[in-house]
């Protein structure tokens, strides 16, 4: 019974949990949902409720689609940035339904629960373009069951109403820059998060320096380093290396500011 119970958890033959909001992380319903919604107490993947606001959305708007994409490209590389300082981002998605459920909702996984906890822990106190933001904890680990694959394919006649995920995509040489300036400064800078906290989930390791023994002498000029030390007590010799620097500590990877010009992440006036 136990195992069974363990393999509906969260499908649509579970009808204790909600499996819109195991999957998505939101439900429609909400609150008054008559499944349960179970909150993680710790998870790689964080949600930030309602933070974009499409223009187009509005009858109004007279936008062009380019100017339309620029300024979504602008947002994304906003929140890219930022979210990057808490940790490695692995992926960040921006919904563009207009379901109050999933209207402008942003996802970011991250490799670490203990990096999403501490991005949680911190933007619960930070603003965006004058609005307060609103970040949780989110069960969605798998994206690709997420989306609505109609959409993907141009075939969903639901809308922005659509339970799933309709994603907004960034332009491409975006996307790629901005990955590339993550693995840049992770290379250089190191890749400890020293933002981990205890009981946060499972954590990056510690950078720790490895102690080392005292090299050999280097005997006579142009000998050999690599040679044989004095016989063990088993009448083998021990080769030992000798130089060579210490490791250097990790850093933890801060990435560089974002654009200059007004602070966006502050509260409006």
């Amino acid at each position: 019974m136990a195992s069974h119970l363990a393999n509906i958890f969260g499908t649509e033959q579970d009808r204790v949990n909600c499996s819109f909001y195991y999957k998505i992380g939101a439900c429609r319903h909400g609150d008054r949902c008559s499944r349960k919604h179970i909150k993680p107490p710790f998870s790689q993947t964080i949600l930030l409720n309602n933070v974009y606001h499409n223009p187009a959305h509005d009858p109004n708007c007279k936008l062009s689609t380019q100017e339309l994409q620029d300024n979504f490209d602008q947002l994304y590389e906003d929140l890219y940035i930022e979210l990057s300082k808490f940790g490695h981002l692995l992926e960040l998605h921006v919904c563009d339904n207009i379901g109050d459920h999933l209207i402008g909702n942003v996802y970011a996984r991250y490799e670490w629960e203990a990096e999403a906890q501490a991005a949680v822990d911190a933007l619960n106190d930070r603003w965006y373009a004058g609005r307060p933001l609103y970040a949780e904890l989110s069960p969605v680990t798998d994206f690709r069951e997420a989306c609505c694959r109609q959409n993907e394919n141009g075939e969903c006649n639901r809308g922005g109403y659509c339970n799933f995920m309709h994603l907004r995509i960034a332009s491409k040489d975006l996307v790629k820059s901005l990955e590339a300036s993550q693995r840049l400064e992770r290379r250089v800078l190191g890749k400890e998060n020293s933002a981990a906290v205890p009981g946060a989930g499972w954590q990056p390791p510690s950078a720790t320096k490895r102690g080392r023994s005292k090299s050999p002498p280097r005997g006579d000029v142009g000998e050999d380093r690599y040679r044989p030390g004095p016989p063990s007590s088993a009448g083998e010799d021990r080769w030992r290396p000798g130089g060579g620097a210490a490791p250097a500590s990790e850093d933890r990877w801060r990435p560089g500011g974002g654009a200059t010009g007004e602070d966006r992440w502050r509260p409006g006036r």
